[in-house]
């Protein structure tokens, strides 16, 4: 198995429009959330699509604030900071909520599906194209 350079520009750039699509996607949830069931579920999935917006803001700033000259074990070691500042800011930011707020379970945690879905969607398309071979889908080369 071979391992292919990657552009970490690119890859921070990419990083970054995930977060983005997250929050459109939470604003959307919220919306139609809001139409659908009212002022509660609208909030709710604002709040759901919020915290996992905000985590994952967590770990790209925190993964990315390296230098790109960094070497390989600082870029990796960065990245683990950021995954488990991403799950603390998820598990604090579920229990403050949970704790505090009235929300609508349903509506919460479909928006925070709906923003996970967001990410995984965004990690299968970039990856072929953050290796350098292809254009950003996991199409196969004949």
């Amino acid at each position: 198995m071979t391992v292919a350079p990657i552009d970490a520009s690119q890859a921070r750039r990419i990083a970054y429009s995930v977060v983005l699509w997250q929050a459109a996607v939470t604003a959307v949830a919220a919306l139609l959330s809001y139409v659908i069931a009212g002022r509660l579920a609208g909030v709710s999935a604002l709040l759901g699509g919020g915290i996992s917006t905000l985590a994952s803001l967590a770990m790209v700033v925190l993964a990315f604030r390296a230098s790109s000259s960094a070497n390989a074990q600082s870029a990796a070691r960065a990245f683990f900071v950021g995954e488990a500042a991403k799950l603390g800011t998820l598990v604090v930011l579920f229990v403050v909520v949970l704790r505090t707020l009235k929300v609508s379970p349903l509506a919460m945690f479909a928006a925070y599906l709906a923003t996970f879905f967001v990410y995984w969607v965004a990690l299968a398309n970039a990856l072929p194209s953050l290796s350098g071979r292809g254009g950003g889908s996991a199409r196969r080369e004949s």
